[in-house]
């Protein structure tokens, strides 16, 4: 049954790669390692090679449009075994990109909704997130490509309105100062090493692109509007995160103040809008995060659906059933769901128990890392 059109197969993607999630809650982590030349030279580098990816990957969704895709092109291309580890470098790296997803917006959630800062709440409002977007996911691709529809365009508006209130209402640095200002807090390596490692700023945030190839079997004039999906949701992101991101570098009063917060991003909304405003401003940042978790648990139970429809995973044939009710594979929804929380979730549940032997504040990094990995791996081997 094929629900989802063009706009709606670019927008899971566009969602998914959300600028107003990836480039905002490492936006700390891009600025510890390098400072503002992170943003001016760092994310147009990584936009340009990630677009090459884009490409490639396009052609491939284009000849071969099937659910599932990574690992379908892999195994035709390269044979059984290549496929089945490029499926398992894909589950791994999008179970961890929901569990990154969530988890950076329930770091964002918490102090708006004025809960304490203590590993209990952040675990609340996590699985919170997670079982929203299994509800949903649960109920229909209908319901779900129509906020698709909806968060792509609000995701432009949420950029418009996070750049038109810092030009208007900030202070600005000097534009030079994007591509010649370097800092970092990183002292035991070279500056080339620490900006290295601050591009997971834009790396991570170019994932999950693949999700217009995921949901292919579910979209109308499939051979066309996938590719375009894929490409195009790279190229408006690049535009647009760009934007921002020089907006609010710009906006920065005072650079190790600002790189010592908790969370910059915030901090910098708060010194340069004020309290309330800035407070408006970081809810419509959070509510972008909501409709990426939405859009990766339906990219990752398709992938889970397809590779279990090939019997590549244990009990597939509970995963690979698509539900006589809202035909959805309801199944692979809730497996993904499930398996996005348990890392994280035993995580901070263990913090919760020993507060004084372990440190939740590099569980981020490390997620959203380990996504980054699995899932560029796997783009790679078909491709390859």
């Amino acid at each position: 049954l094929r629900d989802m059109g063009g706009f709606s197969n670019f927008a899971i993607s566009f969602s998914i790669i959300s600028i107003l999630t990836g480039a905002v809650t490492l936006y700390g982590v891009g600025l510890n390692a390098g400072g503002p030349v992170v943003m001016g030279i760092g994310w147009p580098l990584v936009t340009l090679f990630v677009l090459f990816v884009a490409a490639a990957m396009a052609e491939l969704a284009s000849a071969i449009p099937t659910s599932g895709a990574l690992y379908h092109w892999a195994s035709l291309l390269g044979g059984p075994a290549w496929g089945w580890i490029t499926a398992w470098l894909n589950l791994v790296g999008l179970i961890a990109a929901i569990a990154g997803i969530d988890y950076g917006c329930a770091q964002f959630m918490v102090p708006l909704l004025g809960l304490a800062d203590s590993p209990q709440n952040y675990l609340l409002v996590f699985g919170g997130l997670v079982l929203s977007h299994a509800i949903l996911n649960h109920v229909g691709i209908r319901t779900v490509a129509r906020l698709n529809d909806f968060s792509a365009l609000y995701h432009v508006a949420g950029v418009a309105v996070v750049v038109l209130a810092l030009a208007f209402f900030a202070p600005k640095q000097p534009v030079a100062s994007l591509f010649t200002q370097t800092f970092t807090t990183i002292k035991d390596q070279p500056y080339w090493f620490a900006f290295l490692g601050g591009l997971l700023q834009a790396q991570w945030t170019y994932t999950g692109y693949d999700a217009s190839a995921h949901t292919i079997e579910e979209t109308k004039n499939a051979r066309v509007s996938a590719p375009w999906g894929i490409y195009m949701s790279v190229a408006v992101s690049g535009f647009f995160g760009y934007l921002m991101l020089a907006f609010v570098t710009l906006a920065i009063k005072d650079l190790p103040a600002t790189a010592a917060a908790t969370n910059p991003f915030i901090y910098i909304f708060e010194q340069a809008l004020g309290g309330t405003f800035g407070r408006v401003v970081l809810w419509i940042v959070t509510l972008a995060m909501w409709f990426c978790g939405l859009s990766c648990i339906t990219s990752t139970s398709r992938m889970i659906f397809a590779f279990a429809r090939d019997r590549g995973l244990p009990f597939s044939q509970i995963w690979s059933v698509v539900g006589r009710r809202f035909r959805t594979p309801a199944a692979a929804v809730w497996l993904a769901a499930s398996l996005s929380f348990l890392l994280p979730g035993l995580i901070l549940a263990l913090v919760a128990l020993f507060p004084k032997e372990l440190d939740f504040s590099k569980l981020y990094p490390a997620v959203t890392g380990i996504s980054t990995i699995g899932l560029y791996l796997s783009y790679g081997i078909p491709l390859l």
